[in-house]
């Protein structure tokens, strides 16, 4: 009798249990398209199991079991990527002509002057002047003397040393040429 009643009490309790799809939460769209019931399965869920039925409960419980989702390859080769259609473009019935415009004569940035004294003419068409700045030192207020050396231009060889001379700034005339010559201001004595 002892075994009869086991027979009957092991079918009733998982019959008494919950089905595994009223344990799991709620799932999405998703899940449900990817998991498609059967009619079987789903009256093998709602209708309770009888005692010589339960290892037919057992198989219909086991396909529930969650889908796993392929995670993509990092790498994919180029023939097997996806493609992208583009979109059509309209073309233009007649092509336009290209125009090409005058070019707006700007006027050019403006150019840096300095005065210094000649210091050397010895080169052909080139001169050497020394400009002289004085400015004072923004911390300490000592006023400070500092001279720079920039080689000129002088297209018709006019300025001598000693002469006070205005060069301007001009495009690169040769590796250490950038200046030319503007005016003589004042003729050395």
């Amino acid at each position: 009798m002892s075994e009869t009643e086991n027979e009957t009490t092991e079918p009733t309790a998982e019959a008494e249990t919950p089905a595994p799809a009223a344990e799991e939460p709620a799932t999405t769209e998703a899940e449900e398209v990817e998991a498609p019931e059967t009619a079987e399965e789903a009256a093998g869920e709602t209708d309770e199991a009888e005692p010589g039925d339960a290892p037919a409960a057992a198989e219909a419980e086991a396909p529930a079991a969650p889908v796993k989702k392929q995670r993509p390859r990092k790498h994919v080769p180029r023939s097997e990527r996806r493609t992208r259609t583009k979109p059509a473009r309209e073309r233009p019935a007649t092509r336009k002509p290209i125009v090409r415009l005058p070019k707006p004569e700007g006027e050019r940035g403006r150019r840096q002057e300095r005065r210094g004294v000649v210091v050397s003419s010895a080169m052909d068409k080139t001169i050497v002047v020394k400009v002289d700045v004085i400015k004072m030192h923004p911390r300490y207020k000592k006023v400070i003397r500092r001279s720079q050396k920039f080689h000129a231009h002088d297209e018709r060889n006019q300025a001598n040393v000693g002469d006070v001379v205005r060069i301007v700034e001009t495009r690169p005339l040769s590796k250490t040429k950038n200046w030319r010559l503007a005016e003589v201001v004042e003729v050395a004595k």
